[in-house]
């Protein structure tokens, strides 16, 4: 084998090894709706949580007075008012978060 041949072989062998280490190299997320249900059931979860912590209060509060279910029914709205009002602040975030990759992006481009 000449010289020449050899360093042929050696440098098809290195681009070998490059396409294998390229394959095998972490891709990047592609998962991203798996990211947005898991926003979704937070959500969801905020929402339940406000109302059931404001009917638990509202019960527990006619329960100790006696009272028809009044308190019943106002710590239910107050709950979901709670829970829509902790949605949004979710929300806001996952925005901001959003945009301020959106900025880093453009940046990078410019």
């Amino acid at each position: 084998m000449s010289e020449h041949d050899e360093k042929q072989r050696l440098a098809d062998l290195d681009a070998r090894i490059a396409a294998a280490k390229k394959a095998q190299e972490p891709k990047p997320r592609a998962d991203e709706h798996y990211s947005q249900a898991q926003l979704a059931w937070r959500m969801v979860i905020e929402l339940v949580a406000g109302l059931g912590i404001g009917f638990g209060m509202g019960y527990g509060l006619d329960s100790l007075f006696g009272t028809i279910p009044i308190f019943l029914v106002l710590f239910t709205f107050l709950g979901l008012a709670a829970g829509v009002k902790t949605m949004m602040r979710s929300a806001q975030e996952v925005q901001a978060k959003q945009m301020a990759e959106q900025a880093a992006r453009d940046d990078e481009r410019n």
